[in-house]
């Protein structure tokens, strides 16, 4: 049995998982951790990570980048394992967890779920083809209540395209602003914003005379719930290190 603790337990990716984890026998959410402690949940509910009681094996987290000092502060001092499902993070704030992956074991991942990363590979795989002869373009779309843009998810698939790629591609977010032809260097990135999306994700490769897209789309928020407590499972008792989807998936498959 994995005990964890729920940060942004209150938001609505912290409710989604703590109702999948009554749904299984291999974990056990302990206590959660939110700035809205008004809320009625069935466990214990904190507003910072100083007044927790409770032990555990891993924290995930699904909050706000202006959570990660406390919550990196109370894991490197109890030695528990992060799954930082957190997106938005500055270049600072990814130093800081790099530097905590020194001492414990943190999995970070922009998406949780196998489909997106099975994309990104296949993206990968379409990129070593094509090269610098198909431009590229990431298209995605979320909710009207998500902060950040791109996301994380777009981000991770235009950084996966740059691995493989002999150039070295620059990430182009506001094509109106540029008034230029587009170089073949670009790979770019388009966010859309409305209703109730969960999460769409289209690569376009876009040739002479033939275009490829690779899609995913997101239907249920659960998946990624699914996602992140799997990751709490694999991470428990893991040592010190960054960790991330890829490393799951050669566990388990």
């Amino acid at each position: 049995m994995v005990n964890f603790i729920m940060s942004g337990a209150c938001g609505h990716m912290g409710r989604v998982i703590a109702e999948t984890a009554l749904q299984r026998s291999d974990v056990e959410l302990v206590c959660g951790v939110d700035i809205c402690t008004d809320v009625k949940t069935g466990f214990p509910l904190y507003g910072d990570f100083t007044s927790i009681q409770e032990k555990a094996d891993v924290i995930i987290d699904f909050s706000n980048p202006s959570a990660l000092d406390g919550l990196l502060a109370y894991a490197l001092e109890n030695n528990v394992p992060c799954v930082l499902c957190t997106t938005g993070y500055s270049e600072e704030q990814i130093n800081t967890i790099n530097k905590a992956a020194e001492k414990i074991a943190v999995f970070r991942s922009g998406n949780m779920s196998l489909g997106i990363n099975l994309l990104i590979e296949l993206s990968k795989m379409a990129s070593k083809v094509f090269g610098t002869d198909f431009d590229v373009e990431i298209v995605e779309k979320h909710h009207n209540k998500k902060i950040d843009a791109p996301s994380g998810t777009a981000l991770m698939i235009a950084d996966g395209i740059s691995s493989v790629r002999a150039d070295d591609p620059e990430y182009v977010f506001d094509r109106h602003s540029i008034r230029k032809k587009r170089t073949i260097s670009e790979i770019g990135i388009s966010s859309i914003r409305g209703g109730t999306i969960v999460g769409e994700h289209d690569v376009i490769f876009a040739g002479d005379n033939e275009v490829l897209t690779i899609s995913h789309q997101a239907q249920s928020k659960s998946l990624f719930a699914i996602g992140a407590i799997n990751a709490a499972a694999f991470l428990a008792g893991k040592p010190a290190g960054n960790y991330d989807m890829s490393d799951l998936l050669k566990e388990r498959y």
